[in-house]
């Protein structure tokens, strides 16, 4: 049983079946797509120093703009207690640059949250609450989170947060999966967003 459908429970079979198919991760198989994003849109200019931080950690970048080449790839792993985890590297085409926006994933046996750190080494951690949508898509919603330090990690306060909304569906007409992030702060609106679509090979 993947880390998703632990974290879902009886709504995993509530999605869509594609959906499902893409958050089995029955053994070692990553998931592998490519697609374009609609617009890639960053916070205010002054928030330049923190994107510039994410480029050495793989988190954030300063770039922005519309039509933009995205690949996927969720890989399957191990943690050094044997714990299941995802690796989720998202790639951004940007001309001649390649921008990433990682994280690695695995499920809290406490909480039934998914255990989220953020960037390669891993700056961020936030617990994320998984739910099914009307429509049949996934919503994920950031919860707590901390600022992670070498192996310290501190609590960081609401107004400080990063609070992420993404809503995936799954498009019968174009067969391609829909992708909708939203990253905002309290304080000074938006950090990052990015809509559009993407699919795999063996789609059918």
């Amino acid at each position: 049983m993947s880390i998703y459908e632990r974290a879902l429970g009886n709504q995993f079979r509530k999605m869509h079946p594609k959906l499902q198919e893409r958050y089995l991760f029955e053994g070692d198989r990553p998931f592998r797509a490519k697609g374009v994003m609609d617009y890639v849109y960053r916070g205010s200019t002054f928030l330049y120093p923190l994107y510039r931080l994410g480029l050495k950690r793989k988190l954030l970048f300063p770039e922005h703009g519309r039509d933009i080449p995205f690949t996927i790839i969720n890989t399957p792993c191990k943690g050094n207690d044997g714990e299941q985890q995802i690796h989720w590297q998202r790639e951004f085409h940007f001309e001649n640059k390649k921008r990433y926006f990682n994280a690695l994933m695995s499920f809290d046996e406490h909480s039934h949250m998914i255990k989220d750190y953020f960037g390669e080494p891993p700056i961020f951690y936030s617990d994320l609450s998984f739910t099914v949508t009307k429509a049949k898509g996934l919503k994920i919603e950031s919860k707590q989170q901390r600022l992670v330090i070498g192996r310290m990690e501190i609590p960081v306060p609401k107004l400080f947060q990063g609070v992420a909304t993404v809503i995936e569906e799954f498009d019968d007409v174009e067969k391609n999966f829909l992708i909708h992030v939203k990253v905002t702060n309290p304080l000074v609106g938006n950090l990052m967003s990015y809509k559009g679509r993407f699919a795999t090979d063996d789609i059918s």
